[in-house]
């Protein structure tokens, strides 16, 4: 849980830094932020081609493990139409902002260019909630709802910014199947969306 509250602490002295104007201005010339999480993702990398029970889990996974991403893929189209619906009546809205899996980038960038802006910063609020209550809660999902938890709330991010959170608390061996789930949901979020809305 440490670790938890140090990234959300992290998290709100970066968005303090930046509304006040105070974000060095080689951050914002330089993508600093995509190296870091390449570096991240080697480090990752590393950590699973030492662990033998990750591999195995992966040749034993077969197609079970296309369930994964197909099943999260569902629930959060599904489950995000009915709540936008009991908000502001709309389903299919409410699907297009779920069809995001929290990559918030990418989806709030195609809602807002291809249908409507203020639909594309629900789109973009909603995926950083979704990512960052996955950090936030991944030790409590794991108690309440087991290992895999933290891979669905997780959606996209799963493949890289909540996959630290997802091995230290589900286990070193879920570490392949987030990847995948991550992998795939990145790939559908721009096919999805457009076939949505």
């Amino acid at each position: 849980m440490k670790g938890t509250l140090i990234t959300l602490l992290f998290f709100v002295g970066g968005c303090f830094i930046s509304i006040y104007g105070l974000t060095p201005q080689a951050l914002l010339e330089n993508d600093l932020s995509t190296y870091a999480l390449y570096a991240l993702m080697a480090l990752v990398g590393v950590s699973l081609g030492m662990d033998e029970s990750s591999i195995n889990i992966l040749k034993k996974a077969n197609l079970g493990l296309l369930l994964v991403p197909i099943s999260i893929g569902v629930g959060s189209i599904i489950g995000s139409g009915l709540a936008y619906f009991l908000i502001a009546e709309s389903f299919v809205e409410g699907m297009a902002v779920g069809a995001g899996f929290g990559y918030y980038s990418l989806s709030s960038v195609i809602i807002s260019s291809t249908y409507d802006t203020i639909l594309g910063v629900i789109a973009l609020l909603s995926n950083i909630s979704r990512e960052l209550l996955s950090l936030v809660l991944a030790p409590l999902l794991v108690k309440a709802f087991g290992n895999m938890a933290p891979i669905a709330s997780s959606g996209a991010t799963s493949m890289d910014t909540t996959l630290p959170v997802i091995t230290r608390y589900s286990g070193k061996e879920y570490a392949i199947i987030a990847l995948f789930s991550g992998i795939v949901l990145t790939v559908l979020v721009p096919l999805l969306i457009p076939l949505i809305l």
